[in-house]
């Protein structure tokens, strides 16, 4: 199995109706559903996103103009909000001092600073990359690594697994499916794991249908 039949299988199953798929892509907001997603469901990081903006806070300054109180009550439904407040209000904070505002941020940010700051692992690193910054960044995910691991593949690292997929050949997908940027198909990419993923797999356990799909590419 290539990485280039894994894509295609789950983009002939999946109506991916964005390339693109994060919310809000290439906006500031998408650094904070990085933050608040992790360990909870998107449902809930909507609802906190949604407090932020009807607050008129969904800003670098914004947010850090708040009390560590109110912005916990804020992001309450993305729960864990305690932790995740202290985890956002530090990477925002190295934000404004290191780079500015946001646009400068998004042109200027690397892997190594932005994995650098505490409370952001490989997964939100290359989740702010891609979806924030627009990057050719591909982000690994649960989701992503149980359909490998099903698949028979197993990766040391989350560096060994991005680069198995990342194999996937541009430019024949790009004209097969219209693909602009090698980005917006690391976006794709990611998004259908994750529907996938999201119709197909409770905890461990996958539904018949994915099963009998995936042992295709077996």
């Amino acid at each position: 199995m290539s990485s280039n039949e894994l894509f295609e299988l789950l983009y002939n199953e999946i109506n991916l109706k964005n390339h693109f798929w994060w919310p809000n892509y290439g906006t500031f907001e998408v650094v904070v559903g990085a933050v608040l997603t992790q360990n909870t469901k998107w449902q809930n990081v909507e609802s906190s996103l949604s407090n932020l903006k009807n607050k008129g806070v969904l800003s670098i300054e914004g947010i850090l103009s708040l009390d560590d109180e109110t912005l916990a009550n804020l992001i309450k439904p993305s729960g864990f909000n305690n932790v995740k407040t202290k985890r956002l209000k530090n990477l925002l904070s190295a934000i404004s001092l290191e780079f500015g505002d946001f646009e400068n941020f998004k042109d200027s940010v690397d892997m190594e600073w932005l994995i650098s700051q505490k409370g952001i692992g490989a997964e939100s690193c290359s989740a702010i990359l891609c979806y924030a910054c627009e990057r050719d960044e591909m982000v690994v995910d649960n989701y992503t690594i149980k359909i490998l691991n099903f698949l028979n593949y197993e990766f040391e690292s989350y560096l060994e697994a991005q680069e198995w997929l990342c194999g996937v050949d541009f430019d024949m997908l790009s004209k097969k499916y219209d693909f602009k940027s090698l980005n917006e198909l690391y976006c794709a990419y990611h998004g259908l794991f994750v529907e996938f993923g999201k119709e197909h797999i409770k905890g461990y356990k996958f539904s018949e249908h994915a099963k009998n799909l995936l042992a295709k590419l077996m």
